[in-house]
C-alpha cells in the first residue's frame, strides 16, 4: 500500500499524509520492498517519484493485491466496486456534470468515494495526485488517455438593468466603455480562456475572479458585462446576449487519465460515467440553445 501511494501521488510526503504515517516510515518500507525485489521500483525526477520498468510490473501486482483486499473487506458484497477516486475539474463542469455522474456511480456502487478538487488549469505532464483531470482545451500529455467530453461557448451577457443604465454596445470596440467580468488575468493558466479575452478591450475597472460562479453572480448583480459559458446562463433567461453576431468563443472540455489510474475499476467506471453524462449534458445544452 505504501508503494502504491507513492507511485500514485509521486511524493513521499503526500503518501505519508494519505497513509497516516511519517516520511521516514514511507522511506523505510520502500527500501525494504526494493531490497526484497533486488532493484529499484521508483526513481526520483524533478516532478516527483516515477516508476522504473520493475516498478511498472510491481504496480500491476500491487493493484491486484489491493483489489483482492478490497474484495475481502466487502465480503458481504463481493461483486461491488470500491475505492477512492480523485478528480480535478473546473468548478462549472464539476457542479453541472461531474457531481451528477458521481452520484449515479455511488447509487450503483456505494463503496466508491470521491474527492473533487476545483481547478481550472492546464493538464499536468507528470503525476498530479488525482486520478482524472478535467481540463479546458485539447491537452498535450504523454502516457495518458485524453478524451473529449463536450463543448460550450463563451459569450457576452448582461442584465437588462445594466444595459438600460450604461447602454448596449454596438461593436467590440465599444466594450472599452464597459466593465468586463472574467477571470483574474494573472491567475489565468488556460490558453483557450486567455484567447477568449485577448481580443477584447481592457474596459473599465471591473470584478474579476478565479471562480466562474463569481462571474455569473457579478453579472446578475449588474456589475458589468460577463464573459460567461452559455450553458450557465440557461438558469437565468432574463440575461441578455450582447454582440451575438460579433463575439463567441467555442471551448472543449477534455478528460485526462493516466494508465496506472485506469487500471483501477473505480476510476475506469467513473471516467465512463463522466463521458455518458457529458454527452447527455452537451445535448441538453444544444437543445436549450436551439429553443432559446
Amino acid at each position: 500500500m505504501t508503494f502504491l501511494a507513492v507511485a500514485r501521488l509521486g511524493r513521499y510526503t503526500a503518501a505519508a499524509d494519505a497513509l497516516g504515517v511519517n516520511h521516514s516510515t514511507v522511506s523505510r518500507r520502500l527500501a525494504s520492498l526494493e531490497a526484497s525485489l533486488g532493484d529499484r521500483v521508483l526513481v526520483r525526477t524533478p516532478s516527483g517519484w516515477e516508476l522504473t520498468e520493475l516498478g511498472q510490473r510491481a504496480m500491476i501486482a500491487a493493484e491486484e493485491m489491493e483489489a483482492a483486499i478490497g474484495r475481502l473487506a466487502a465480503h458481504d458484497r463481493p461483486s461491488t466496486i470500491s475505492g477512492l477516486v480523485r478528480v480535478a475539474t473546473p468548478d462549472a463542469f464539476g457542479s453541472t456534470c461531474a457531481i451528477p455522474a458521481f452520484v449515479e456511480v455511488q447509487r450503483r456502487h456505494p463503496d466508491v468515494a470521491f474527492e473533487v478538487i476545483a481547478a481550472t488549469q492546464r493538464v499536468r505532464q507528470h503525476r498530479s495526485g488525482v486520478d482524472i483531470e478535467i481540463v479546458v482545451g485539447k491537452p498535450s500529455v504523454n502516457n495518458a488517455s485524453a478524451l473529449r467530453l463536450s463543448s460550450y461557448r463563451l459569450a457576452l451577457f448582461a442584465t437588462p438593468e445594466y444595459l438600460a443604465e450604461h447602454g448596449t454596445p454596438r461593436s467590440v470596440a465599444e466594450l472599452e466603455e464597459h466593465r468586463l467580468i472574467f477571470y483574474v488575468e494573472s491567475a489565468l493558466q488556460v490558453d483557450d480562456l486567455d484567447a477568449a479575452h485577448r481580443g477584447l478591450p481592457i474596459g473599465k475597472p471591473s470584478i474579476s475572479s478565479t471562480s466562474v460562479f463569481a462571474h455569473v453572480s457579478a453579472t446578475l448583480e449588474s456589475a458589468g458585462i460577463g464573459i460567461l459559458p452559455d450553458y450557465l446562463t440557461h438558469a437565468h433567461p432574463h440575461l441578455v446576449r450582447v454582440l451575438a453576431d460579433e463575439y463567441g468563443h467555442d471551448i472543449d472540455y477534455w478528460a485526462v487519465a493516466r494508465e496506472e489510474a485506469l487500471r483501477k475499476p473505480a476510476v475506469a467506471l467513473t471516467l465512463q460515467a463522466l463521458i455518458d453524462h457529458a454527452q447527455q449534458h452537451h445535448l441538453d445544452i444544444r437543445a436549450a440553445a436551439n429553443s432559446a
